[in-house]
């Protein structure tokens, strides 16, 4: 069987789901189709997808088209899921690019485009129903956004500001919709006298298009050269070679919502998409790291990949699987090279949306589903006989952390459980404590996305949990040296208490308290000095000022006095916090804050708006370099760590998403007098 796999992506509201639905309407899965608004599409299932009226997960269906499995996976488009983007082109071979007729490429276009390198790619242009649609404005943003190798293939004929007909360049064949009925006839080709730029602009279209095909083989540029006219075999044969060496970018339009040109789109699916066979070998590594070739055949030992996990509270874990050779089936006993242990493939389902269908097999390069894998995304199932490591998908890092507690006490476990399903889901989240603070920070990639898994929490885990500002890690240290004395007597019938210490406070490039003892003529015994310097370390986890530990202190015990019958261990241990205490005092404290080294890559007209922001923070530039993505700076900056709770939504918005950074913590650095008065009484509260 030919199969194929296309991921829909593109930006947030440019109609993937509902191309998707009506993909399945015309593919006959589907009898009736759903729409956005109403929450019954195949794609968008979930109830925070429904009360979203967006993507938030990859789903995942499939058509057949004259005896060909396509496999459709519909992407989220909003940058917060850009994990889910990720995993559903890892799995394709294909990504169909949609692009609005009316809003025209976007920051989520080009970032699906990036994401896309090394398959094959088309653009579809949606939406051509809407009055303010313009498809030729697009088809020329598309071309010097992304370069010669867009080619269009279904253009749109148009009369009265409205879509007329549609022109199928390969074919050379004009169709029409009536609105009625939903049928489609085949019209005459237009001329100038349905529109005045009609034959300029379609000949203008022929023109490019035939060049491009001309340049997917030699003997059609010199066809092309010398004036002849292609077959309609040729286009076909052409922009099919081109897409699979990534040269032609097709592009076709629709209007989803109205089925007009799916008929057309799927025809440019069935006859230019490569199909699975036609893949290139995929080089792996073996066990011992050298390299495998990994074809798409039936014949080979089977190697699969879990693409993307499901957590689902009532069916459990549901793994995704791209099968890459071989023919996986049901009850198959198979090693995951990530953990060397076995794995017993269970039932097998193929997916529509939600629905399951269960199969006893499936064929390399298709996509099929399972449960009960202790596998993780990105891992590699495969057959004993020959153990290899598939390349894994690089996923953006958690960027917005917020801190999480249960909404009720006690629910701490169910709360780290659910949690812990949701990071084998998501690629993009992370859930740790900040061992400073002690506050559990659950980190995603923006604050619709932490929202998203805060509502799945409580709707289909049945946990609350609250989200709060985290804390910053302050600490506190000391400027001047001191000398000071500690006494603790106390008498109450019976033996009383005595210590009595004299100790030196000075600042010191450390972490820890370090201790030392230049006490002369035994007036502290030697075995009293681990009590000094116990009295010490506890008290150092408390400073004076605000409470925040203490580092960057030396303290050197140099006199005191003790009494034969009253001293304890205990009493110097007292002694010695009494005169930290008195110490802490006396040699002008401060605050500490933390200062993290920022690296974010900015598009190249942003660069003057993000240094004035960061300017703002507090934030020094340490100097910019070109980003590896073409027309991207990276800026280089140290910069407060108090300063940036907001910074990654404040770079979304002045950048439009295209922004992305790392911010680690490295050093900590004296805080500005007019702040500390202001974390002084906060910690008072």
């Amino acid at each position: 069987m030919i199969i194929k796999n296309i991921a829909l992506a593109g930006h947030a509201g440019s109609g993937k789901t509902t191309l998707m639905e009506a993909l399945l309407y015309q593919g006959g899965c589907i009898d009736r189709m759903g729409n956005i608004e109403s929450g019954n599409t195949i794609s968008d299932y979930t109830a925070e997808e429904m009360k979203r009226h967006s993507s938030v997960y990859t789903a995942t269906a499939n058509i057949m088209l004259n005896g060909q499995k396509i496999n459709l996976l519909d992407t989220p488009g909003m940058f917060d899921f850009a994990g889910e983007m990720i995993q559903g082109i890892s799995a394709a071979d294909c990504v169909m690019i949609t692009v609005s007729g009316k809003s025209g490429v976007r920051v989520g276009t080009k970032k699906a485009y990036r994401a896309s390198e090394g398959k094959s790619r088309m653009f579809v242009v949606t939406k051509l129903d809407d009055e303010n649609a313009n498809f030729y404005n697009v088809l020329t943003e598309l071309k010097s956004t992304f370069g010669p190798s867009v080619c269009p293939v279904v253009v749109p004929v148009i009369v009265d500001r409205k879509i007329d007909s549609y022109i199928n360049l390969i074919e050379m064949k004009a169709y029409r919709y009536d609105k009625t009925n939903g049928r489609t006839e085949e019209i005459p080709m237009p001329t100038a006298d349905v529109s005045e730029k009609l034959s300029y602009r379609v000949d203008g279209l022929i023109q490019a298009f035939s060049e491009a095909i001309a340049e997917t083989d030699e003997e059609l540029f010199e066809k092309f050269f010398s004036g002849e006219e292609f077959t309609q075999k040729e286009r076909v044969d052409g922009i099919h070679k081109g897409m699979k060496d990534g040269t032609i970018t097709p592009v076709a339009c629709v209007s989803a919502a109205a089925m007009e040109g799916i008929d057309l789109l799927c025809k440019e699916m069935e006859l230019l998409v490569p199909s699975v066979e036609e893949s290139d070998e995929i080089i792996a590594e073996n066990i011992n790291g050298e390299p495998v070739s990994i074809h798409s055949s039936n014949i080979e030992p089977v190697c699969a990949q879990i693409y993307q996990t499901l957590a689902d509270p009532f069916v459990g874990k549901l793994s995704m699987i791209r099968i890459f050779s071989g023919t996986l089936k049901a009850g198959m006993e198979l090693i995951n090279t990530a953990s060397g242990q076995s794995e017993k493939i269970g039932k097998l389902f193929y997916l529509c949306g939600k629905k399951q269908k269960e199969t006893l097999s499936c064929e390399a390069g298709d996509l099929v589903a399972t449960t009960k894998l202790t596998a993780k995304t990105g891992d590699t199932l495969c057959d004993s006989s020959r153990q290899i490591i598939l390349p894994r998908a690089i996923f953006p890092q958690p960027c917005y952390g917020m801190a999480v507690k249960p909404a009720k006490r006690g629910d701490e476990a169910k709360v780290a459980s659910a949690i812990q399903k949701l990071l084998e889901e998501d690629q993009t989240l992370s859930y740790e404590q900040n061992p400073s603070t002690r506050e559990m920070i659950l980190s995603g990639l923006g604050e619709q996305h932490l929202s998203a898994v805060v509502s799945k929490l409580k709707y289909d885990f049945g946990v609350d949990v609250e989200l709060s500002v985290p804390k910053i890690a302050y600490r506190e240290t000391i400027r001047k040296k001191v000398k000071v004395q500690g006494k603790h007597k106390k008498q109450s019938g019976g033996h009383g208490q005595y210590g009595d210490v004299w100790i030196e406070f000075e600042p010191y490039p450390t972490d820890e308290l370090i201790f030392e003892e230049k006490v002369f003529g035994g007036a502290v015994p030697k075995n009293f000095f681990p009590a000094v310097e116990k009295g010490l370390q506890e008290s150092v986890t408390k400073g004076v000022l605000a409470g925040f530990p203490v580092v960057g202190v030396k303290a050197i015990l140099v006199d005191g006095s003790y009494h034969g019958v009253d001293s304890s261990e205990m009493a110097f241990k007292t002694a010695a916090s009494i005169a930290y205490k008195e110490g802490m005092k006396q040699a002008d404290p401060t605050l500490l804050e933390p200062i993290g080294t920022l690296e974010v890559s900015v598009p190249d007209d942003n660069t003057g708006d993000i240094m004035g922001d960061l300017n703002k923070r507090r934030g020094r530039v340490l100097g910019m370099n070109p980003s590896s993505e073409e027309g991207m700076t990276m800026i280089l900056a140290e910069v407060p760590m108090r300063e940036m709770s907001d910074f990654a939504m404040q770079l979304r918005q002045m950048t439009q998403g295209e922004g992305f950074f790392t911010l680690k913590p490295v050093r900590y650095e004296q805080l500005p007098a007019n702040l500390m008065t202001e974390v002084i009484a906060a910690s008072a509260e």
